[in-house]
């Protein structure tokens, strides 16, 4: 693509750079005409769309060799790498490849149910094991697997059938008898036990209990054009949309995610999900069919632009003659005019080399020209601003393992839960809830369905909003700010960015010279930041009425009072800040001398997280980095956030996770409370441990909610060292993490956390 680039002239890139979206079909044309007239440009077509060229193509001898490996690492337990190394298999295995007088990927698919059933994502089984059939109906340990998952989920009647079905396909004898020990068992089951509500199909987590359809309604507002409010009040943690994808794609094409966290963090598993609709695996989806011939473009053209490939032929095969109507159906909102001369160069050649590959490989009669390169273009505008992070949650280690391995060695606290992107993906109605960096609903995933559901109370008329990524407690003002004009081109004026709130004074200030003082004091940047915000402030906070639209979001004016009283003394004309001094009682404090006592005790923790990752811990390295968090703490501020959390992409950060982007900005600086919890975990320190972390929530409940979702898994983490103190207080903080997954997650909380389970049934032995 750079090379490309530098071949466009630049009286054309200037052209480009200045364009708005009434000028696309000039602007794109004209490059087309360069772009075609290069035979560099054409090589590279060749190269992506060309399936004599390609590098993804089918190759029995691969997939053999990948399902080699997955079985190795089955038996050795490695079961995140027995995953990847199936799903490559099945990815390069040719539909027609027999190995040991069966299919191929029918026994790449029943591997990868046995792996799912070992690992208990019971439907992934399931539907693996479905699969299978569908390529080889006689497949007895194919009706054998499914049977074990039918019976596992409680679909006993399904699974009597399987296994019946199972016996008459089996030709061995010892076989047969081990079928009919198993349906004896499965009949007993079905006699004590009451069969369980699951559902084989995708939208088995659905509740049709929890109406939603009524309760909210398209509105006008004046700041942020079209958005979602309510038609009535409603109540905390209630659903309040559901909704399919109109097209998606899965992260790196997999549905499983291995990574691992920045500060060591085990290789973990993901729940798996299959994003894909159609349950037979031997058609190709029309909205992907044209990236199942084995080219090189869909693995090497970037996710978004993948995606706007799929919009593209799913509208034109279905109900569209021409690319010009697409954009009438979708009606969704694009940025852009806003966006740099950079960016908007490099849409106009993807457009280009998109409906290029698009044309070798769909089948379909896509005209190249103006008309359709500034449609493609505006999609693709479209896709980056209204697509959705399909995320899931992952686990350090398979839960059944979590607290015997907490038992025997205590690392298992190390890391806790993460949230994994798994796919991108279009929700057409869900791109009319509004950014706020305060929101006041939350949306989650299972399998491909989104869900959002109100996190407080919600009155009548009051904007249903969302975050895009930052919200208040994460990010200060200025950095939410930058993120959501960097990604969004937009500036956000929402309340929790107009008004001056506690967590945007404190959460990156340092701490009053006076140790009798709780007051604020701040660098320049966060001045800057914050100064615009006083004007809207109340001065006066017992005559003020606080906004309905504010519900569940205290302003802490009393806290405020207590850490920048000056802020609250003076009129607007004669306010003026300075950086250094203290907001409440006006002491100086030299910031360049404690920024020098900062990055030296910064140098011990990064240490200490150095050594976490090894796993070997000296004791000097630790009583370095406790003495360095004496610093900090005589330092910066009590409720500074660097302090609390840890700077792995964790679920601590979860809340900002809920909204548009994907995981790309939620590293903080190496945080000294969670490391040295961390570190206490490791050498078996578990009362230290507790005592940091407690700490680190102390200042996360200051930053956010008592009740947000960051807490929640904050809380996850405090729980497990008091399980493993035999603390009862434990009970006290798994009723709590129960409190707040129900207010995020509703009834779905056990699907989403399912660690949650395991933690209560730990408390209750």
């Amino acid at each position: 693509m750079e090379k490309i680039k530098c071949l466009v002239p630049e009286s054309i890139k200037r052209m480009v750079g200045e364009s708005s979206d009434e000028d696309l079909a000039s602007t794109s044309s004209t490059l087309l005409h360069c772009l075609l007239n290069l035979p560099q440009f054409q090589q590279m077509i060749d190269d992506l769309a060309d399936s004599d060229n390609s590098l993804c193509g089918k190759n029995k001898k691969v997939a053999l060799e990948l399902k080699q490996k997955g079985n190795e690492s089955y038996l050795t337990a490695e079961y995140a790498s027995a995953l990847a190394s199936y799903s490559q298999a099945l990815r390069v295995a040719p539909m027609d490849a027999v190995d040991m007088n069966k299919n191929l990927v029918a026994t790449l698919f029943l591997n990868r149910a046995s792996l799912f059933h070992k690992i208990g994502f019971l439907t992934e089984s399931l539907r693996d094991s479905k699969r299978a059939l569908q390529i080889s109906p006689a497949y007895a340990k194919a009706w054998y697997r499914r049977g074990k998952a039918n019976a596992d989920l409680g679909n006993f009647k399904d699974a009597v059938n399987d296994f019946n079905n199972a016996k008459s396909l089996e030709l061995s004898l010892d076989g047969k008898r081990h079928i009919e020990t198993e349906l004896n068992i499965i009949l007993e089951r079905q006699k004590s036990t009451s069969r369980k509500a699951v559902q084989e199909n995708e939208n088995c987590f659905g509740h049709v209990d929890e109406p939603h359809q009524l309760k909210i309604s398209q509105v006008s507002t004046p700041d942020k054009g079209r958005g979602m409010a309510s038609k009535c009040d409603i109540p905390q943690a209630s659903l309040v949309h559901q909704e399919e994808p109109y097209a998606l794609i899965q992260a790196g094409g997999k549905p499983f995610s291995n990574f691992q966290g920045k500060t060591g963090t085990k290789e973990s598993h993901a729940k798996p999900v299959d994003l894909c609709s159609d349950s037979n695996p031997v058609e190709c989806f029309p909205e992907h069919k044209h990236e199942c011939l084995g080219v090189n473009w869909p693995a090497i053209l970037p996710t978004d632009i993948v995606l706007a490939g799929r919009i593209l032929v799913k509208s034109t095969s279905q109900r569209y003659s021409t690319v010009s109507n697409v954009l009438c159906d979708l009606g969704l909102s694009h940025s852009y005019t806003q966006i740099d001369p950079e960016s908007k160069l490099e849409l106009h050649i993807y457009a280009i080399v998109l409906l290029c590959c698009l044309q070798h490989s769909s089948g379909l009669e896509l005209p190249i020209n103006g008309v359709s390169l500034s449609q493609t273009i505006i999609l693709m505008s479209q896709i980056r601003v209204n697509s959705m992070a399909i995320v899931q949650m992952k686990s350090v280690d398979d839960p059944p393992d979590q607290f015997r391995k907490l038992a025997s060695n205590g690392d298992a606290l190390t890391s806790s839960l993460e949230q994994v992107p798994v796919g991108q993906a279009i929700y057409k109605a869900a791109s009319l809830f509004n950014h706020s960096c305060l929101p006041n609903i939350h949306a989650y995933f299972l399998s491909r369905t989104l869900f959002i559901r109100t996190t407080e109370y919600v009155s009548t008329g009051c904007p249903l909003e969302l975050s895009y990524g930052p919200q208040v407690g994460q990010l200060d003002c200025k950095d939410r700010l930058r993120y959501l004009a960097d990604k969004y081109s937009f500036q956000c004026q929402c309340r929790g960015c107009s008004q001056l709130n506690l967590s945007d004074l404190v959460l990156n200030a340092f701490c009053c010279v006076n140790h009798n003082c709780a007051g604020v004091v701040l660098e320049n940047t966060i001045i800057n930041g914050e100064t615009h915000k006083l004007n809207n402030f109340p001065r006066a906070p017992e005559k003020q009425k606080f906004d309905s639209q504010l519900q569940g979001h205290k302003l802490n004016i009393v806290d405020i009072n207590n850490m920048a009283s000056l802020v609250l003394k003076f009129n607007n004309s004669s306010l003026q800040i300075h950086p250094g001094f203290c907001l409440y009682c006006g002491s100086h404090r030299d910031l360049d001398t404690s920024h020098e006592a900062i990055n030296k005790a910064w140098s011990y923790i990064k240490r200490l997280q150095e050594a976490i990752i090894s796993k070997y811990i000296s004791g000097n390295t630790l009583l370095d980095a406790s003495r360095a968090l004496g610093i900090l703490r005589s330092t910066l501020h009590a409720y500074n956030k660097s302090v609390a959390e840890s700077n792995t992409i964790t679920a601590f950060d979860i809340a900002a996770q809920d909204g548009i982007t994907i995981l790309d900005f939620y590293v903080h600086p190496v945080q000294a409370e969670d490391n040295l919890a961390q570190a206490f975990c490791l050498v078996r320190d578990f009362h230290s441990a507790r005592e940091h972390c407690q700490e680190s929530i102390k200042i996360l409940q200051t930053l956010y909610d008592p009740d947000h979702i960051v807490i929640g898994y904050e809380m996850v983490k405090l729980a497990s060292i008091q399980l493993s103190l035999d603390d009862p207080a434990a009970v006290d903080s798994i009723n709590h993490v129960g409190v707040i997954f129900a207010r995020y997650f509703g009834p779905h909380v056990d699907f989403i956390v399912p660690y949650q389970r395991f933690l209560k049934r730990v408390a209750h032995r």
